[in-house]
């Protein structure tokens, strides 16, 4: 018995399910992703008692947490160091086209001191000079 041999076939690779399967993958990486980066420090002003300033336009805020870590108008920086907090000042300035007047130092309560004098030091090494310290109203008990 002699049975017939069939054709040769080519092989071939359907890419449809492939793009389908990648499709998928790119819409679950897309919606599982955050793209927004919180950046705001949990501090815990002092308490003063004093009366309500109006803030300027035209103003840098250095924010110091409880850590020692800063954000420069709630930019976190990388890490601690002076060179870092006058880098990040500088490039604000610039941003800004050199107008900021003021520094605003927002720092925790249970902040050191060494942390907001470094603050404070960077701050008077790029030339801002007016330089105002945030609190909050002392509670009633």
């Amino acid at each position: 018995m002699k049975f017939a041999r069939g054709g040769r076939q080519e092989a071939t690779v359907e890419l449809t399910p492939l793009i389908d399967v990648v499709f998928l993958l790119l819409i679950f990486f897309m919606v599982s992703t955050t793209f927004i980066r919180e950046t705001q420090l949990k501090i815990d002003l002092p308490e003063a008692s004093g009366e309500l300033q109006e803030l300027e336009d035209d103003v840098i805020e250095i924010t110091v947490d409880r850590f020692g870590e800063y954000a420069v108008n709630d930019r976190l920086l990388v890490n601690n160091e002076l060179r870092t907090l006058i880098r990040a000042l500088q490039e604000e300035l610039a941003l800004g086209d050199g107008n900021a007047s003021r520094l605003i130092v927002t720092a925790d309560a249970n902040a050191t001191h060494q942390a907001v004098v470094r603050a404070m030091d960077a701050a008077g090494r790029v030339g801002l000079t007016r330089i105002s310290i945030t609190t909050q109203q002392p509670s009633e008990e």
